[in-house]
């Protein structure tokens, strides 16, 4: 009898441990933004070199706590929501506006586009439009619905291939206690623009939450339900009718923890697997305005490093007045995404990145240098 009683305690207390997992609603997604100048969503990018103690990935369950208190911003962003019609562009308010069936958008947000695109089509201005289902909706979701930007000065909205193929990022509610669920999407650039240049991806993305607890950042404690996502992406690029090339996206894992009513997770922490192995890319978190003042060892870093040519329109970039043999360097874009990392040799205080190991991209990239002084960042506009 006690063995009975003892298994129904069990029950009982992983219940109330599922009942207090914070249940995410279509309330806690990005709205528009009204306050000027907008900082309400002000988000802090820091190093992918987690600090000591901080606790690991694997940690999962009910009632957990995180501590990441030690994080230290490395650079800032600001998110910002608008509507469709602040976005100035009567093309894709036909598209994504109240006129446009399934792919009306409730949120316009300033973001790149699903892949780096460069010269094959140089799009700048680039947004990405987001619906929020209806309080009355039957089915509850938060869902990217298209993107846009300018081609040449003109506009081009990009939609997926169907609504059905649309990527849907959250489903609701959503807690502790929901099962994983997976969408599959399609986005690919107009017909009318196959002549010029084509891309397309082809996502698969799985949603699982795997724990809820105590979120303890430089920002604030939370109470979260952490959502692991698995994103499995194949990319298509083409040009001008030249067959295309398949690339094969690394798995990418994004660590959110989320929290009522703050619009975007309080804590993301993405990974990719490289060799096997599973490497954080990106960590970034919900915070407030912070200086961000670097310590003596990284002010003579600062000081002393220099980088050019700048704009990067061609050849290689070079980095001089570094120290030490070997120097690390991380280029992401303003969005904190990481470009690229990788380890350079110093030759008579100097090295040099080869221009293809920016790939596709073009705009403005931030360098974090790691050398033997210190760290140094720098800003380098690849037009």
């Amino acid at each position: 009898m006690n063995r009975y009683l003892y298994a129904t305690l069990l029950f009982l207390t992983g219940f109330s441990a599922r009942a207090q997992s914070p249940v995410i609603d279509r309330t806690d997604m990005p709205a528009v933004t009204t306050a000027a100048p907008v900082d309400s969503l002000r988000l802090s990018q820091a190093s992918t070199v987690l600090p000591a103690g901080a606790p690991p990935l694997t940690r999962r369950g009910a009632n957990q706590t995180w501590n990441y208190s030690n994080l230290v911003a490395t650079s800032q962003t600001v998110e910002r929501y608008t509507s469709v019609a602040a976005t100035a562009v009567p093309l894709f308010q036909l598209y994504f506006g109240a006129a446009g069936g399934p792919n009306r958008a409730t949120v316009a947000s300033p973001a790149p586009l699903p892949l780096a695109t460069g010269p094959l089509l140089p799009i700048t201005d680039p947004y990405q439009f987001y619906n929020v289902s209806a309080a009355a909706a039957p089915v509850q979701e938060f869902r990217s619905v298209g993107f846009g930007g300018l081609l040449g000065g003109l506009p081009v909205p990009l939609t997926y291939r169907t609504p059905a193929e649309q990527d849907v990022i959250y489903r609701f509610p959503l807690s502790y206690a929901s099962q994983p669920d997976s969408s599959r999407s399609f986005v690919e650039t107009p017909a009318a623009l196959a002549a010029t240049g084509y891309f397309s991806r082809r996502r698969k993305r799985v949603n699982r939450p795997d724990a809820w607890g105590t979120l303890i950042t430089p920002f604030g404690t939370f109470t979260t339900v952490r959502v692991v996502t698995r994103l499995i992406d194949h990319d298509s690029i083409a040009l001008g009718g030249v067959p295309g090339v398949g690339v094969d996206v690394p798995l990418t894992r994004e660590y959110k923890w989320l929290a009522k009513l703050n619009h975007v997770p309080v804590l993301t922490i993405t990974t990719q697997e490289v060799g096997g192995r599973e490497v954080i890319t990106a960590v970034q978190y919900r915070d407030r305005y912070r200086r961000l003042v670097l310590g003596t060892r990284s002010a003579a870093a600062q000081a002393a490093v220099a980088v050019y040519p700048n704009p990067l329109t061609s050849g290689p970039l070079h980095l001089a007045g570094l120290t030490g043999t070997r120097v690390r360097l991380k280029a992401t874009d303003l969005a904190g995404r990481v470009l690229f990392e990788q380890t350079l040799a110093v030759n008579q205080g100097a090295a040099t990145v080869a221009a293809a190991t920016f790939g596709q991209f073009h705009g403005v990239a931030l360098l974090t240098i790691q050398t033997s002084q210190g760290v140094a960042v720098r800003r380098v506009v690849r037009p």
